[in-house]
């Protein structure tokens, strides 16, 4: 073979392996394109995956944690006590004493009846009546008016404690200055957080004693963020802004509710009081046409009849402007 045919094949050699070896020694810019390519989509794909899964993860936590606060508060709810109900009026009288003023009431009750003729009987029930639903609807104001001055202080010290936490503040503090700054009866029930946190008990323990003096909504969406937050973690600071912003809107419409239903409640205070402003005006006119009504067995019944029509009335009218939201 001629050296000119050797040198040419030596070069055609020469030139394959370089063709086949090089790229793969130097990196093919295509490839490795594609296979950076792959491996970003790869590593995007797995931490969407992680971010999917965290999500899913915490939502499920939450909702563990708000089924499980949500059932104890509504067994704590069940179940109150006269002592509970007496603490939840903002009044500090004890539940021997409460019972004995009640009573007293219903024996004075009793001799006022008995002393201006009406019979044992009836003077009996009336004196009954005096010692149970009197205290208890007297008991029933309280708590209500003690409850209507919370909430109206609860959204000023919600925005605080936000104030609180954006400023660095930890939360014990956020309510400890609450519990200093706020105005009455918000002022007093976060102290009593700042007492359980002193003797021992974690801020869910010791929030959840807050809906025990105080048990509404309002305060149940509170003690819902705090506990929530503290078992999944979360922004408090926004969760507390949100619910100040409810707190607020939800305080609107109850005031557009009682406007709209002061016109009801004018209408029942102007018919239930008809029946006694006829009655003077005819006694004034004619002193004796409406004795036998209380004088005899037939007037007795008529009178129960129209006391309970109009104790009937009265409940439905009642029920009519009662709105729950």
């Amino acid at each position: 073979m001629s050296p000119l045919l050797l040198a040419l094949l030596a070069f055609i050699s020469i030139g394959a392996l370089g063709f086949a070896f090089v790229p793969a020694l130097l990196g093919n810019g295509r490839a490795d394109k594609r296979r950076k390519a792959l491996q970003g989509n790869y590593q995007e794909n797995r931490v969407t995956l992680g971010a999917e899964r965290s999500k899913e993860d915490r939502r499920k936590s939450v909702q563990e944690a708000l089924k499980q606060q949500t059932d104890a508060l509504k067994k704590r709810k069940k179940n109150v006590a006269l002592q509970a109900r007496i603490y939840q009026a903002g009044m500090k009288t004890k539940r021997s004493v409460f019972i004995r003023n009640a009573v007293i009431l219903g024996i004075i009750v009793f001799v006022v009846c008995f002393v201006v003729g009406v019979p044992p009987l009836f003077a009996l029930v009336f004196g009954a009546a005096g010692a149970y639903v009197l205290p208890m609807w007297f008991l029933k104001f309280r708590r209500k008016r003690f409850q209507n001055k919370f909430l109206d202080e609860l959204p000023n010290a919600v925005d605080a404690i936000v104030r609180g936490i954006k400023s660095g503040m930890p939360l014990n503090d956020s309510i400890r200055l609450v519990a200093r700054e706020i105005k009455e009866p918000v002022r007093s029930e976060f102290g009593r957080i700042i007492e359980q946190q002193s003797v021992g008990k974690s801020m869910m323990e010791a929030v959840q004693v807050l809906y025990e003096r105080v048990p509404l909504p309002e305060v149940n969406f509170f003690v819902v963020v705090i506990t929530v937050q503290q078992q999944a973690g979360g922004n408090l600071s926004e969760a507390l802004g949100n619910l100040g912003r409810v707190l607020r809107n939800r305080k609107k419409m109850k005031s557009k509710i009682q406007a709209m239903s002061s016109e009801a409640k004018a209408s029942a205070m102007i018919i239930g009081a008809l029946p006694f402003i006829v009655g003077t005006l005819v006694s004034l006119a004619s002193p004796g046409y409406l004795g036998p009504l209380f004088s005899t067995t037939l007037g007795h019944v008529w009178l129960g009849v129209g006391a309970l029509m109009m104790f009937t009335g009265g409940f439905i009218m009642n029920r009519m402007i009662q709105f729950d939201f």
